[in-house]
């Protein structure tokens, strides 16, 4: 079968596309994935096809990051700003990368694919969706947390049905947001549809949460047809899933150091994050990796001593469980990873999912949260210190590992989507 898989997003969003393409591959079917330009280099060296959608992304604009994960404004700004005034061209994009080759027999898409459920609906072709949090679901019964408006969420401490309010709120905030998606619609011929931000995402035929149940239990207002599969893992670099010699031999001397990393977009707008990441290192003589990503400016200018490593990139999967703890902004695909290794951690969140993903790993018992302006040298060290002297976070962590080395998200995801190819 011939299954084309389409997202928008960061490499958190797009790692899991590539696993289950590989999976899929593996079961002889024919995967295609559908994703911006950006992607390419990382996906086309693995065998599996590539097809652009609009609008692309610059993995080295600043400006948009910065734009995009301020935690007041981000979400609005990357819909209205960035993909809506774009949809027509996602639209076109996606038609043909479903239509090529013969066409296919499966479209699988994420929530900010808005162009998938209106290809879907225009070619017939059977459609499944997937959400990487739970956030995604904006579930009256677990509320989730608005990045602009955090006290809505503690709020339902006191009052346990303000959940219903929180996201009735939150459909008021967005009500003219997606016109853009509407007027499309019209222009093919098709009606208004369901709201394209809460509900139009979800499709009726599956609706796969590639999340573990460790991070959110069902809700009775989740779609129907909803399977939590668990989480689903890659993180190579076009296919490399080694660790660098000079990583290697840092790890090799000397105990487990602390790391710290803003994943893969975060870390275009790092602010001090790792010059005062370094001196908390310092202050405590404690050794660390510091994974600054390409930008020159994430080097701390104070001196770094022989305790500290810092590396571009390494693969979550080989570098987390020989870590004693992991500070990170609360990417769902960097918390996965965090929880996958069995280590406590520290949650530094910015916006969109990652304020909800915070407060879930902190509700488990294997985290502490810190906000981005309240990050600095001597709290973090206090933190690092309290994470570390406290054996409850490292024996909760490690319970959490167990629990989820039960699911396996990949065999599950990629059974149902034959399920429904064979229906």
């Amino acid at each position: 079968m011939r299954i084309v898989l389409s997202t928008f997003g960061t490499f958190g969003d797009v790692n899991p596309l590539i696993a289950l393409a590989l999976e899929l591959k593996r079961r002889s079917h024919r995967p295609a994935i559908a994703v911006p330009e950006m992607f390419r280099p990382k996906i086309a060296p693995l065998g599996i096809d590539f097809f652009p959608v609009r609008p692309d992304q610059d993995q080295t604009d600043k400006r948009l990051v910065a734009l995009i994960y301020d935690k007041k404004t981000g979400t609005e700004y990357g819909l209205r700003e960035f993909l809506f005034p774009a949809l027509r061209q996602s639209y076109d994009d996606l038609l043909a990368a479903v239509e090529a080759d013969g066409g296919a027999d499966l479209l699988m898409t994420g929530e900010l694919a808005y162009a998938g459920p209106i290809v879907a609906e225009k070619t017939g072709i059977p459609w499944a969706s997937y959400v990487l949090a739970p956030f995604s679901f904006f579930s009256a019964y677990d509320p989730p947390v608005l990045p602009p408006y955090p006290t809505l969420a503690r709020a339902q401490i006191v009052v346990p049905k303000i959940g219903h309010a929180v996201t009735r709120f939150a459909r008021y905030v967005t009500r003219r947001w997606p016109e853009p998606v509407y007027e499309l619609r019209r222009e093919l011929g098709l009606g208004r549809g369901e709201d394209p931000i809460f509900d139009a995402k979800h499709s009726e035929q599956l609706v796969l949460a590639l999340f573990s149940r460790m991070l959110g239990e069902p809700q009775p207002d989740w779609p129907e047809n909803t399977l939590i599969a668990g989480f689903v893992f890659y993180d190579g670099d076009a296919g490399n899933v080694t660790l660098s010699p000079e990583l290697e031999r840092f790890l090799n001397a000397g105990p487990p150091p602390v790391v710290f990393t803003l994943g893969s977009a975060a870390v275009l707008d790092a602010g001090d994050f790792y010059e005062q990441s370094a001196e908390a290192a310092r202050l405590l003589n404690l050794r660390a990796v510091l994974l600054v990503g390409n930008e020159p400016d994430n080097i701390p200018r104070l001196p770094v001593s022989e305790n500290i490593c810092i590396a571009k990139y390494a693969p979550y999967s080989k570098l987390f469980p020989r870590v004693s703890a992991i500070v990170h902004q609360g990417g769902v695909g960097t918390t996965a990873q965090a929880l996958r290794s069995g280590k406590p951690m520290i949650v530094m969140p910015y916006s969109h999912d990652q304020p909800d993903n915070a407060r879930r790993v902190r509700r488990l018992g294997v985290a502490k949260v810190v906000q981005r302006k309240n990050y600095t040298a001597e709290r973090t060290a206090r933190m690092i210190t309290g994470l570390l002297s406290n054996p409850r976070y490292a024996q909760r962590a490690l319970e959490v590992q167990r629990e989820m080395a039960k699911e396996d998200g990949l065999k599950t995801a990629c059974d149902a989507l034959e399920k429904i190819m064979r229906r």
